[in-house]
C-alpha cells in the first residue's frame, strides 16, 4: 500500500521508544539514547537500519527477539547502506566508498551508447561555457537519456563524489533543451567517475591542528552596526557527550561562470575534524560584476550553512568547539568581513583582468 512505508516506521518508532531511544530534534529519523557517557544513535530510512551502540550483537537480539519478532537481514559490520558502501582500512579507518554505485552508472552507460564511457582526467575542460553551445538540439530519445544520466550524477553526488557537483550542476541546467554539445560533456563526467572509481571519503576523527592561526587579536564589533553578540544556544538540545567535534568551513566563488547571465557559483564544504560531512555548489541568484561581491555571497551561503550545522551537531549530542573556523581565498572581501571597520574595495580597484573580463562579457551579451 502507498501507506505501507509510514505504518512501518510508525511500528518501528514504537519499538524503538519502549528500547528507550528518542527522536532527534534534527532529524526526526535519527533515534538516539544516553548510555553512560556516550549518545547512541540507530538511523533509520523506512525498513533500512544504520546504528552505533556499544553491544550492536544484543541490540539485534532484541529486534529479533519477542516481543518484536523484526526478521533481520544482512545485519553485521557496516559494509552496504543505501547505496553506498563502507569499509575500514588496514588501521581500522572507516571509509565511504560509491564504487559500486558508480560501477552501476557505468554499466547504464554502456547500455545506452554499446561501450564503457572513456577515461577523462577532469569532468570538464578547463573554462567551459556549455551555454554558448550552439549545437543541434537533441531528439526525444537522447532527452530521456540525458536525463537519466543527470539522475544518476545527481545520486552519486548525494553518496559523496563531490568531486562532480559543481560539473552535474551546470549540467542540469539545460535539462529543458540539452543539445549534443551537452550530451558529450555529460558522457565526460562519466568518463572522468569512471577513470577514478576507487574515491573514498575517510573518517578522520582527530582535531585538526590550527594553532598556527592568530586568534589572539579580538575585534570589537560592540560600536558596529551588529553590536554586541552571542551565539544563541537551544534551551532544549541534549547533554553533549563524547570527544568534541571542531567544524572548518571552506568557500569559494567563481565568477562569470555563466556567461550569457553574468553568475557565479557558490562552492562549499564543511569539514567534522578531518573528515568532510557536507558540501554545496549551485549557482548564486544575482549577477555580481566583481569577484569581490561574488565572494561575499558565497560567504554568507556559508555562514548559513554552518549555523544550520552547529545545531545538527548539538541537537545530536555532539560537543563542538565554540569557534568555527570559515577560509575563503579573497583578501578583501574577508578583510571586510573580519574588520569592524574596514574600508570597502570600490570597483577602480578590481584587478585589470577581472575588469576586462567583466567588460568582455558584457559586450557578449549586447
Amino acid at each position: 500500500l502507498k501507506s505501507s512505508g509510514k505504518e512501518f516506521g510508525a511500528l518501528l518508532a514504537d519499538c524503538l521508544k519502549e528500547l528507550g531511544f528518542a527522536p532527534s530534534k534534527a532529524e526526526p529519523e535519527i533515534f538516539m539514547r544516553r548510555n553512560d557517557d556516550i549518545w547512541e544513535y540507530v538511523a533509520t530510512y523506512v525498513d533500512d537500519l544504520c546504528f552505533v551502540v556499544k553491544q550492536p550483537e544484543q541490540f539485534l537480539d532484541l529486534l529479533k527477539g519477542k516481543p518484536y519478532e523484526f526478521k533481520l537481514k544482512g545485519s553485521g559490520p557496516l559494509a552496504f547502506h543505501l547505496g553506498c558502501g563502507f569499509g575500514r582500512d588496514e588501521d581500522e579507518t572507516l571509509h565511504l566508498n560509491p564504487k559500486q554505485c558508480v560501477e552501476k552508472i557505468s554499466e547504464t552507460f554502456k547500455g545506452m551508447f554499446g561501450e564503457l564511457p572513456r577515461k577523462r582526467e577532469s569532468p570538464l575542460p578547463p573554462n567551459d561555457h556549455p551555454e554558448m553551445d550552439t549545437s543541434e538540439l537533441l531528439e526525444d530519445d537522447d532527452v530521456e537519456k540525458y536525463l537519466s544520466l543527470i539522475g544518476q550524477l545527481q545520486w552519486a553526488v548525494s553518496l559523496g563524489r563531490w568531486d562532480i557537483q559543481t560539473a552535474s550542476m551546470s549540467m542540469s541546467s539545460f535539462r529543458a533543451q540539452p543539445r549534443i554539445g551537452h550530451l558529450d560533456r555529460l558522457k565526460r563526467i562519466y568518463a572522468y567517475i569512471h577513470k577514478f572509481e576507487n574515491f573514498k571519503i575517510r573518517s578522520r576523527v582527530e582535531e585538526p591542528d590550527l594553532s598556527y592561526l592568530d586568534n589572539s587579536t579580538q575585534q570589537d564589533w560592540s560600536q558596529s552596526v551588529y553590536g554586541e553578540h552571542v551565539e544563541d544556544l537551544p534551551d532544549d538540545m541534549p547533554i553533549p557527550l563524547g570527544k568534541k567535534v571542531t567544524l572548518t568551513h571552506w568557500f569559494d566563488a567563481n565568477l562569470m561562470h555563466d556567461v550569457l547571465s553574468g553568475k557565479a557559483v557558490t562552492g562549499c564544504i564543511h569539514f567534522a575534524n578531518k573528515t568532510p560531512m557536507m558540501w554545496y555548489s549551485k549557482k548564486q541568484s544575482t549577477t555580481e560584476t566583481a569577484t569581490y561581491g561574488a565572494e561575499f555571497c558565497a560567504g554568507r551561503s556559508c555562514i548559513e550553512q554552518l549555523v544550520d550545522l552547529r545545531n545538527t551537531f548539538r541537537y545530536l549530542g555532539v560537543p563542538i568547539h565554540d569557534i568555527s573556523y570559515v577560509f575563503g581565498d579573497n583578501e578583501s572581501m574577508v578583510n571586510s568581513s573580519k574588520f569592524p571597520y574596514a574600508r570597502p574595495v570600490s570597483y577602480t580597484h578590481l584587478r585589470a583582468h577581472e575588469t576586462l573580463r567583466y567588460l568582455v562579457c558584457r559586450l557578449l551579451l549586447e
